[in-house]
């Protein structure tokens, strides 16, 4: 799939990762809805970047708020034919801290965003891509994932995250075999350390500090080359049911 025939709903498009996939799907000519919570950002990164781009405010795990983005995006470019899901946060507890045992509230939210709420966007998208007229290859659409690499090499604090990113993996492969049927592919991309807004309260000294441990290149990944992979996942059509590792070779250590 590639050029005018993506036309992408891009959740945490406002910014980071996602910023960097509108950016890329633009560039290559395709079409891309900034489906976002931060209203601020992603109107003016739609403002930005013109008449291809448009903003919506979307609540992941929100039913509603991801059919209506659904809706604007057929609306105003006639089909949704591709879904990166970047939406995602993340928190660093312990399951036994000073204070007592992991709040059972917090670690429910962070598996209720990045995980339910990935799964959310997939199954409502997935029902209307399945509609689509396939291309030449038998194909209707693609649907892109962000899991991490803390999904195979979580640390000390990060439980939580890494039990959400660990279950977006692991849906990966039998949401491909099933979604074969209608010419949808899924994919999933396990970023290592990248320089995204998550970073951005630390000293450059700390970053660099951070970017150092990986082997090659050594420095955080750049946002763009998460872009670039979810331009090369869209335009390869034997690309579908894994998890790419996309992290210069590290392996977290346990802290």
């Amino acid at each position: 799939m590639t050029g005018e025939d993506v036309i992408a709903v891009v959740t945490g498009g406002a910014s980071g990762l996602g910023e960097a996939t509108v950016r890329q799907i633009l560039q290559s000519g395709g079409r891309a809805v900034i489906a976002d919570r931060n209203r601020t950002d992603g109107e003016q990164l739609a403002d930005e970047l013109g008449d291809h781009c448009l903003f919506h405010e979307v609540d992941v795990t929100s039913e509603a708020d991801v059919t209506a983005v659904l809706d604007r995006c057929e609306q105003q470019f006639g089909s949704v034919t591709a879904v990166v899901n970047c939406a995602g946060i993340v928190i660093a507890e312990k399951a036994l801290g000073k204070e007592g045992p992991h709040d059972l509230t917090s670690f429910s939210n962070v598996i209720e965003v990045n995980l339910i709420g990935t799964f959310n966007v997939i199954r409502l998208a997935g029902d209307r891509m399945k509609n689509n007229q396939p291309n030449e290859a038998g194909e209707r659409g693609v649907m892109i994932n962000t899991a991490s690499i803390a999904a195979f090499e979580g640390q000390i604090g990060q439980a939580a995250y890494s039990a959400s990113k660990g279950g977006v993996a692991s849906l990966t492969l039998p949401l491909a075999r099933e979604y074969a049927r209608y010419g949808i592919r899924i994919m999933t991309i396990a970023p290592g350390l990248f320089e995204t807004p998550m970073f951005n309260t630390l000293p450059e000294s700390a970053r660099d500090a951070l970017g150092s441990t990986t082997p090659f290149p050594s420095r955080l990944g750049q946002p763009g080359e998460y872009g670039q992979l979810v331009r090369s996942i869209m335009e390869n059509p034997m690309l579908n049911g894994e998890v790419i590792r996309l992290d210069g070779a590290i392996r977290m250590q346990p802290k």
